[in-house]
């Protein structure tokens, strides 16, 4: 099958974001304040309600967008460490569209539009880039979540990829998981059939957050897969540096096999 031509790819981008624009706008200006009130009052306990909205939401946002999720495999419940690899900001919505959980994300992102919301409503833990004092508060802070039965999120490579090559997992990260003594379960991202999809959902060399935003908003509908793998118990497998070998050897392997 021949490629579209050059000029009429940027007519159908046009129109795809001109078709989903109308879409974005009312998923934020009638979603959101729905999401703040039902976050609002659901307050006290395990928060079922405010969590299954920013689950809601988060999907909604995939779906205008032209992404069409598929969960396999199933996410531990309680204190739970999720490890998945980093494209872009899309692999924070796409996980909590599956599953609630507290990401450490850089701290610029509670100034990004929409995003930024989303990261604080969900429960996210801001880390200060190059700060070793800002890591170890988010360390003792991510391991009292696990202790408490909370899930909470990281990205062990350390920062977004092209998307051509999985990078190494930091080893550091999973001290939380291991004084905790929390189950770590790897997941793999896959956009696109196959995990096709990887470098064009990644931002591209140079390009901002609101760059990134309005190009995926006129990419063509495609699936993403959310792989939730076989999780790694500390019993099992002594030290972070193993445990950070295998998760990510298990995520490399799921998109290999996509």
């Amino acid at each position: 099958m021949s490629a579209t031509p050059p000029a009429v790819e940027s007519l159908l981008r046009i129109l795809r974001t001109l078709l989903r624009l109308p879409l974005l706008a009312c998923h934020v200006l009638v979603g959101l304040p729905i999401i703040l009130v039902l976050i609002a009052i659901d307050t006290i306990g395990e928060k079922k309600v405010g969590h299954a909205a920013i689950r809601w939401w988060a999907g909604g946002l995939l779906w205008v967008f032209g992404m069409r999720v598929r969960q396999v495999g199933t996410p531990l419940p309680g204190g739970t460490m999720f490890v998945a690899n980093h494209l872009s900001w899309v692999d924070i919505i796409t996980l909590h569209s599956q599953h609630m959980m507290g990401f450490i994300a850089k701290a610029e992102i509670r100034d990004w539009p929409l995003i930024g919301w989303l990261a604080k409503a969900g429960e996210s833990i801001f880390l200060q880039r190059g700060n070793a004092h800002s890591l170890t508060d988010v360390m003792i802070e991510m391991a009292a979540r696990l202790r408490d039965g909370h899930a909470v999120a990281a990205f062990p490579e350390g920062g977004t990829r092209d998307g051509r090559e999985l990078g190494a997992f930091h080893a550091r990260i999973f001290t939380a998981a291991v004084e905790a003594d929390a189950p770590v379960q790897p997941v793999a991202l896959c956009f696109g059939a196959h995990c096709e999809a990887q470098t064009i959902v990644a931002f591209a060399p140079g390009e901002s957050f609101m760059g990134n935003f309005v190009r995926l908003l006129g990419e063509p509908a495609r699936p993403v897969t959310v792989y939730f793998l076989e999780p790694i118990l500390h019993a099992e497998h002594e030290g972070r540096r193993r445990i950070a070998t295998l998760a990510r050897a298990r995520i490399e392997q799921a998109m290999a096999a996509a």
